[in-house]
């Protein structure tokens, strides 16, 4: 059977956690569910192996955060040591994306807050 699923998260890397989530929170609103958090590379957890699976050996350390919007769709937002945004082909470190959406009732309001 063929359905729409729904969006669970987004993760977003980004050169500084604490302005993004700065921001993230008191530009947009975005509630805070989980705040900044130090991953160590390990692998005698389920959280250390999880992360060597998904970025590999040698990722050393990161940190990480949960947001979430009005809507229940949540934002990981990751920042990882030596985090380049120059870089144009992927890499986990590398910071930004395409783009995202939000939506807004007072357009105009919300720009100017982001200016």
């Amino acid at each position: 059977m063929q359905y729409p699923r729904a969006f669970s998260h987004i993760g977003l890397s980004v050169p500084n956690i604490k302005k993004a989530i700065e921001f993230y929170h008191n530009v947009l609103g975005w509630y805070i569910i989980m705040d900044v958090t130090d991953i160590k590379e390990e692998n005698d957890s389920a959280i250390g192996i999880m992360c060597t699976d998904v970025f590999g050996d040698g990722f050393k350390e990161f940190k990480i955060a949960h947001m979430v919007t009005s809507n229940g769709i949540g934002i990981e937002l990751f920042e990882f040591n030596g985090n380049d945004k120059n870089k144009a082909i992927f890499n986990y470190k590398n910071t930004g994306m395409f783009h995202f959406c939000v939506q807004d009732p007072d357009i105009e309001g919300l720009v100017a807050k982001i200016v």
